[in-house]
């Protein structure tokens, strides 16, 4: 069975974690003192934020983890009901005495005695799950900690976010990733066509490491074996919009033609492109190429922004869609 390089090159121990060196100290200093407080960890997606915590577990409690360390996605478990029936019962259990897989000196730490709740984006928890967790929290204070995980710490409502030590995780940076995808090709035995290849792919990942393996690994799988990844492959594999296809968007607009627009837009539909896609290409467009004035600008970006919380909330993307590209052919100079 062919293993997601996502966990294969997975961090293993705190050493391992890339980029975020301040945060680790921190964390390894938890192993050495006894005082392990609730965690708040935020920042971009693929940045290490699971990773390092459940390598902080893995050092805490080593064999025993499984007993010791409840992980939770709370995107897809993020009611009240599951805080007060999953959440709460493990934090009522007694764990299991150690046996020999720690030192003596780690038995006697408080910190083994404890245990460990990992909330995975809990910025998508809802309202009424965060206040149950916060009494929670307070009740059984003794006996566990809780990890929660976010990309949106202003989503966390502060009683909880105030019983938590905060990190900050930033986007990994360019030499970091690119070291570790080459890492990753020259055990995978993948070959580009192109040393652009992996660039352009930190480009469209955007400083998310854990995107960008997935990526690369499934262009390797799509290509075959002994054979080279291009672009034209990253492109199809991340949905990728052509630059062609913003050329001919820029040329629609500048037609100020409604009949184009709409050609443009259903073309791009049918294609399969994201919506959400299409608007960050041309909000880079925008910023980098348009040469438009501050004005233009001005009024053309809050339209994008408009039409993205639309799409949140459930919106057509072909209104959207419209809607944008109107405002932009309105806005040409």
């Amino acid at each position: 069975m062919i293993q997601p390089w996502v966990e294969k090159y997975r961090p293993a121990t705190l050493d391992d974690v890339v980029h975020h060196n301040e945060v680790v100290a921190v964390l390894k200093q938890t192993l050495v003192s006894n005082d392990f407080p609730n965690l708040l960890l935020y920042g971009p997606p693929g940045t290490g934020k699971t990773s390092s915590i459940m390598a902080l577990a893995k050092a805490m409690f080593g064999s025993r983890m499984d007993q010791r360390v409840l992980h939770l996605n709370a995107s897809d478990e993020r009611g009240i009901s599951v805080i007060r029936e999953r959440v709460r019962r493990f934090a009522q259990s007694v764990p299991m005495n150690f046996s020999g897989d720690v030192n003596t000196q780690q038995k006697q730490k408080k910190i083994v005695r404890l245990k460990l709740i990992i909330l995975d984006e809990a910025d998508s928890m809802t309202s009424s799950a965060q206040a149950c967790l916060r009494r929670t929290m307070e009740i059984y204070s003794k006996t566990t900690r809780f990890c929660l995980i976010c990309n949106y710490v202003s989503r966390i409502i502060e009683p909880i976010a105030s019983r938590c030590s905060k990190f900050r995780f930033q986007s990994i940076t360019e030499p970091i990733l690119r070291e570790r995808l080459e890492f990753i090709c020259k055990s995978e035995n993948v070959t580009c066509s192109d040393p652009k290849v992996l660039e352009h792919l930190i480009s469209v990942c955007d400083g998310d490491l854990r995107q960008a393996i997935t990526v690369l690994q499934s262009a390797h799988r799509l290509a075959g074996p002994d054979k080279q990844i291009d672009l034209d492959l990253i492109h199809e594999v991340c949905g990728y919009i052509p630059r062609r296809y913003i050329n001919k968007f820029v040329a629609a607009c500048k037609s100020k033609s409604l009949d184009r627009l709409d050609e443009y837009i259903t073309s791009l539909i049918n294609e399969g492109y994201t919506a959400s896609q299409f608007l960050s290409q041309i909000h880079d467009w925008l910023l980098t190429q348009s040469n438009l004035s501050d004005n233009s600008l001005a009024k053309i970006l809050p339209a994008l922004a408009l039409a993205e919380h639309r799409f949140c909330d459930g919106s057509d993307e072909y209104i959207q869609l419209m809607y944008v590209a109107s405002v932009v052919a309105k806005n040409q100079e």
